[in-house]
């Protein structure tokens, strides 16, 4: 673990950070259903959902602004395609609460703005249960014109941000807003300033890029390069393949042991990750993890300090329940303290 002081040192630098982002910008929108409510409707004889309260959150590229903001990074700057509807209305709603800035999110009338529709129940204990859940997206592609117009607020991002963070997460590339344009316009930005931080993590697409520094968990970065996902020794297989190829440290998310980190010129390091105790909710802690190591590398940290500072993060956000979590500073800062306890 990092010294305190060089943990604090890098937090108090990111109100000065602008970072960019690009990729597919959900609504998360949980439907908290009365307890003990179970009423049938006459018409279906189906239970009717009884909600007595809405939450809309940023979901996917949101989360991850939910948790830079969290960590109060000074500027965010998405590019991502949103539809232009009442989903759409809500969702850039919630993003007037962050330091964001919206001018580059697209909204074209021809798709649907991605949302995850989430209906809560709470059991005799009081916890809350995730019903199925109901999701709304366009499956097409993107038009040429908002592709071209992602192209082009792209390089003004890249010029006017200190790094950037691209999160693709639909399976089909084709119909999300990292497609196989966005990749080419991308590649084209990271061979104009190789220096830069450009992040990716993809959920099924880590294969397409060749730059970057690249992250994912076992299983997406094994499909990236082909290497069976068998073994203890699979993920760092995988990680010095990519590493090697892209000439860029890879980031493996490991669950609770940590974060693996691979540079093309070293073989790979686990970083520990933080113990916590009681029940945990892991949704969104790739997003936490990945927040915390772009805003401390963006910081000064090196790639395992940041990976160190992404455990920590992660640690505090799986321990929130029934919703994507987000961690303070001083929350990292207290962290910090009980791990080294």
């Amino acid at each position: 673990m990092m010294p305190f002081e060089l943990l604090d040192r890098w937090l108090t630098r990111f109100p000065r950070l602008t970072i960019g982002l690009v990729g597919d910008l959900f609504l998360d929108r949980y439907l908290e259903l009365v307890p003990g409510a179970h009423e049938l409707s006459i018409e279906t004889n189906l239970e009717a959902y009884q909600v007595e309260n809405v939450r809309n959150v940023p979901g996917a590229l949101g989360t991850v602004l939910n948790n830079l903001a969290a960590l109060q990074v000074g500027l965010l700057v998405p590019v991502t395609v949103i539809g232009d509807d009442g989903h759409g209305y809500d969702l850039l709603q919630e993003l007037r609460d962050l330091p964001v800035d919206t001018n580059r999110i697209v909204c074209d009338a021809n798709r649907l703005t991605p949302t995850y529709t989430k209906p809560l129940r709470r059991d005799d204990r009081g916890a809350w249960h995730e019903l199925n859940r109901l999701d709304v997206r366009t499956r097409a592609p993107l038009t040429d014109e908002s592709t071209d117009a992602v192209c082009r607020h792209l390089q003004e991002v890249w010029e006017t941000s200190d790094g950037l963070i691209v999160l693709d997460q639909m399976r089909d590339a084709s119909q999300g807003v990292v497609n196989p344009q966005v990749v080419a316009c991308l590649r084209q930005l990271a061979r104009q300033n190789p220096d830069k931080l450009l992040y990716v993590d993809s959920r099924a697409g880590l294969g397409a890029f060749d730059f970057g520094v690249l992250k994912g968990n076992r299983s997406e970065l094994t499909a990236a390069c082909g290497v069976p996902n068998e073994g203890r020794n699979a993920a760092a297989t995988a990680s010095e393949r990519l590493a090697a190829r892209t000439q860029r440290t890879v980031y493996c998310t490991c669950g609770d042991e940590g974060i693996l980190v691979t540079s093309p010129k070293r073989s790979s390091d686990l970083v520990p990750g933080c113990p916590v105790a009681g029940p945990v909710d892991i949704v969104g802690a790739g997003d936490a993890a990945t927040s915390g190591i772009v805003a401390s590398w963006l910081a000064g940290a090196a790639p395992a300090e940041a990976a160190a500072v992404g455990n920590l993060v992660a640690s505090i956000t799986v321990q929130q329940l029934g919703t994507t979590g987000t961690a303070t500073p001083d929350e990292v800062r207290a962290r910090w303290r009980e791990v080294n306890r």
